[in-house]
């Protein structure tokens, strides 16, 4: 195999990634966001944060399930679906370059190609205090899940710990509670990314912002985002038009191949 030294060569492969999607979403009518670092960097920059190496979308629950039974796997782009990939430690979906390997601790006996993450969004209850209840339930049962595919506990309380021990069930299963608990398609005036990615609950965004796409440039390209985004980054980040700190500007540390032809 043959090692991908150069960031930029890592980006021009997931945007041809994020090509494939946009163009399947425009065919099938789906909405979706460019998000996360990934649309702080369209915003601030014009395209990639100069430190990042990764992409990341949203699509409200409706959509993303529909991507999720409607896609098929097109030349070299494969669609990483957490309900049908076995030992698959993610419990949101990615769109692989198949001709690629990637190598993470996370994915450790999985193999995965270079990818973007695809990230489902939920409405959450408007009152705080249930919402909380939501977020934490929800946190516990993805460590258990982790602690079952992994085989490493990763729990620290020892209530958790037992639960973990003494559940006799298995990751999948765990994965349909979760999506029981947070898995709600009646809009309410908040959103979130509810998967094991997602930011603290204090962090949901109005619903209201997704309302609407509009067009971003990213590097040479346009594509799309909610029309609230600025709402939607301040919810989540803050302030961010403003560089963090030297040494807080972290990439993932990439390992990725070209898988031998």
């Amino acid at each position: 195999m043959k090692k991908i030294e150069d960031i930029n060569e890592l980006r021009n492969i997931q945007m041809g990634i994020l090509d494939n999607v946009h163009r399947f979403c425009q065919e099938r009518g789906l909405t979706y966001f460019l998000s996360s670092g990934s649309l702080i960097g369209a915003v601030r920059h014009g395209g990639y944060i100069p430190w990042d190496d990764d992409i990341d979308i949203y699509m409200l629950r409706t959509d993303y399930e529909r991507l999720m039974s409607e896609y098929t796997s097109e030349g070299h782009y494969k669609l990483l679906d957490p309900d049908k990939e076995q030992s698959y430690y993610y419990t949101f979906a990615k769109m692989i370059d198949t001709r690629t390997l990637m190598v993470e601790d996370e994915t450790t006996g999985y193999q995965i190609g270079v990818y973007i993450d695809i990230f489902p969004i939920d409405y959450v209850p408007d009152d705080e205090q249930e919402r909380l209840r939501v977020y934490k339930k929800k946190r516990l049962l993805y460590k258990i899940r982790r602690c079952k595919i992994s085989k490493e506990c990763c729990l620290h309380s020892p209530l958790a710990y037992w639960c973990y021990k003494l559940l006799p069930i298995s990751a999948a299963q765990i994965t349909r509670m979760i999506a029981n608990i947070i898995t709600n398609k009646q809009p309410t005036q908040y959103a979130c990314n509810m998967t094991e990615a997602g930011p603290h609950i204090s962090h949901c965004f109005p619903s209201a912002c997704m309302d609407d796409t509009i067009d971003i440039k990213f590097e040479d390209r346009t594509y799309r985002t909610m029309v609230g985004y600025k709402k939607y980054l301040s919810c989540t980040y803050g302030d961010y038009m403003t560089l963090p700190p030297e040494e807080e500007r972290q990439t993932h540390k990439f390992k990725a191949y070209w898988k031998d032809s």
